[in-house]
């Protein structure tokens, strides 16, 4: 495998600590993680896969423009997901759903 391919290759670890840096996010934030674990750990592998692959933890979920400045406002948590949260109980990617039992939002 040439050294583009092994900087590629995502290990268990790369998942449990964006998994872990998740949970996190979502506990400061009063928010939960898509409860669908198949889901989730999609979005997770997307996640780890863009911050192995490009450096930083672009959403799996859109598109990346190349430009650094403006790709900027979709490294998770992206600059869209609060709004989204409160607009429709979840991100775009649903990985963070809005805490059905508060109903509360704690947006940064």
């Amino acid at each position: 495998m040439n050294e583009e391919g092994l900087k590629n290759v995502l290990s268990a670890e790369d998942e449990r600590e964006i998994l872990a840096w998740a949970r996190e996010y979502a506990r400061i934030h009063h928010w939960t993680l898509n409860p669908d674990e198949k889901r989730l750990m999609v979005v997770i592998r997307g996640l780890a896969r863009n911050r192995k692959k490009y450096g930083e933890k672009y959403c799996p979920c859109r598109l990346r423009s190349g430009d650094p400045e403006k790709d900027r406002d979709i490294i998770c948590p992206c600059v869209f997901h609060g709004d989204e949260i409160k607009e429709r109980g979840s991100c775009h990617c649903q990985l963070y759903f809005d805490t059905p039992d508060t109903g509360k939002t704690n947006t940064p």
